[in-house]
């Protein structure tokens, strides 16, 4: 069982999406927080401030690092978060030389900030190329049945007769102008290293603290950016995208489902069965885009919550960030999944024959 239906056992078939789950899995997170503290003690060794030898130990550690899952467990309901667990049993494996300069100057929000954006960097490129492919499967679809005539409906009237195609680029445009916002999101920073130490301040490393920054960033491919610890509004912009995903998503949902049920424009495949009436074929995926669009609207608002950090760090706001995101990026990715899957039972649409 499970409490998140993205993650239930069966539920997940519906809602859930494998490929993003595993982005925000225990074993991706680690991953990355190793990455994190790689990337750390190799920027550190390259400006003096560790011993070459010393990165080069705890390259080896990161490499054969096995986590013991139950101490970090218990551990992190006492302390709030799993770094200090995490980097005492990495010190351990680097042995007790080299273990003095894990982690050095860094504070457990570096690690696990970095490690979360790192994932969203790769979450950014499913979600583009999927866009992408939807694009393509929409663009087939009007190449299908464009010029055929469909009723308009405004305010759920019928209102004049349209083409197929202008109802598609109703759902398709949106959708190009959400890819393109999220190349733009990356390529202006928006997946940036987080490196602050104790306060966002790096005292520890003195005038290298800039130089190890960026050498950081570097190592890692993201953007160098001054310590945005207790700054939200990038991962809060991140989430509105997601919601904008689902909503349009929501939006060609919404629209099938209603054809379906008018029935004369619209010819779908793979439709859910019903226990009672057997004659029937239930517009699944379309209810369901329709679904995860309002769950996103709602989870959206947790977000904007979320950037209310007081002060120099978080812990309630920052905790209510980690219930909120990974389940908002499962459903954006869910919803491209599942209107992949709609577009591809249309097997006509609009009225054959009828030509505007």
């Amino acid at each position: 069982m499970s409490i998140s239906a993205f993650e239930h056992p069966f539920l997940s078939g519906l809602v859930g999406d494998d490929e993003v789950a595993q982005l925000f899995g225990a074993e991706a997170e680690i991953e990355a927080m190793l990455a994190f503290e790689l990337a750390l003690a190799n920027s550190e060794a390259a400006s003096g401030l560790i011993p070459v030898a010393a990165a080069e130990r705890i390259a080896i550690a990161c490499a054969d690092f096995e986590p013991d899952m139950a101490a970090l467990r218990k551990e992190a309901s006492r302390d709030g978060v799993v770094v200090p667990e995490l980097v005492r049993q990495l010190r351990n494996a680097a042995g007790e030389e080299a273990g003095r300069h894990v982690h050095f100057g860094a504070t457990s929000q570096d690690v696990i900030d970095t490690a979360l954006v790192l994932r969203l960097k790769r979450l950014c490129g499913v979600l583009v190329d999927r866009l992408a492919r939807l694009e393509e499967a929409f663009g087939e679809l009007d190449r299908k049945y464009g010029g055929r005539e469909l009723m308009g409906h405004t305010r759920m009237q019928a209102a004049i007769a349209i083409t197929v195609s202008d109802r598609i680029r109703a759902w398709c445009d949106p959708l190009v102008r959400l890819r393109e916002r999220l190349a733009s999101f990356s390529a202006s920073g928006g997946f940036s290293v987080q490196f602050g130490g104790a306060a966002g301040t790096l005292e520890k490393l003195g005038d290298k603290a800039d130089i190890v920054r960026a050498a950081l960033a570097n190592e890692l491919s993201l953007g160098d950016a001054v310590q945005w610890q207790s700054q939200r509004d990038r991962l809060a912009e991140f989430a509105g995208i997601l919601s904008l995903i689902t909503g349009s998503l929501g939006k060609f949902g919404q629209d099938i489902a209603l054809l379906a049920e008018l029935g004369a424009e619209i010819e779908l495949t793979g439709g859910g069965g019903s226990s009672a009436m057997a004659h029937k074929q239930n517009p699944v995926a379309a209810e369901v885009l329709v679904t995860l669009a309002r769950f996103n609207a709602v989870q959206l608002s947790g977000m904007h919550q979320a950037i209310v950090h007081e002060q120099e760090r978080s812990g309630a706001a920052w905790t209510l960030e980690w219930l909120i995101l990974p389940s908002m990026a499962a459903a954006a990715g869910a919803s491209l999944r599942l209107a992949a899957e709609l577009i591809g039972n249309i097997r006509s649409l609009g009225r054959a024959g009828a030509k505007s």
